[in-house]
């Protein structure tokens, strides 16, 4: 692995690429969706993400993006700022031939802000819990949202749905706290 650091990798857990396994780069506040986060997430959402739209915003090991694509998303966008990790994304991306996802190599909540309104079916957010981004991140992401998408976020703390969204489902798993928010339409 070129420039990486390799840590530990996780394993995908459905879709074409099932038991697939994405490089984990020992980086600060880099820490992957558990396994059981990802079960459960993907149980939320259903299966098969076929013709859907996902924004990884955050995008770290790559895992939610990946899981997505492996389940049939049209087009899934991975943001990360770090160039080592990005590339490990690169070279994920190109060993599982995932032509469906795109890697940019930039700041998220700028990439976000200059983003057409409502791009995608379902964006994640899980930016590291020090970062203070999750508030920022959902406010840029509420536009970028179909109506009735979704946005799965996940923090060190339980967070409360902004205007405009509703809360789906949430769970805990240890330190995580995850959320499902789905975009509703004002009265």
């Amino acid at each position: 692995m070129t420039g990486i650091v390799r840590r530990s990798e996780v394993r995908l857990i459905g879709g074409q690429w099932k038991r697939s396994k994405l490089p984990v780069a020992d980086a600060p506040g880099l820490r992957p969706t558990p396994d059981r986060v990802r079960v459960t997430l993907f149980n939320w959402l259903g299966q098969d993400l076929a013709g859907w739209r996902c924004l990884d915003a955050f995008a770290g090991s790559g895992a939610l993006g990946f899981e997505a694509a492996s389940r049939g998303a049209d087009q899934v966008v991975l943001i990360e700022r770090d160039r080592r990790l990005a590339l490990a994304l690169s070279e994920s991306k190109q060993r599982l031939n995932a032509a469906q996802l795109r890697i940019e190599t930039t700041d998220a909540m700028a990439w976000m802000a200059r983003c057409p309104d409502e791009s995608f079916e379902l964006v994640f957010i899980d930016p590291p819990f020090d970062a203070k981004l999750v508030e920022p991140a959902l406010a840029l992401a509420q536009r970028l949202v179909v109506p009735q998408g979704f946005v799965y976020v996940e923090a060190g703390e339980a967070v409360a749905p902004p205007v405009g969204f509703k809360l789906h489902r949430q769970s805990r798993a240890g330190a995580v706290h995850f959320h499902l928010l789905q975009r509703v339409d004002p009265l």
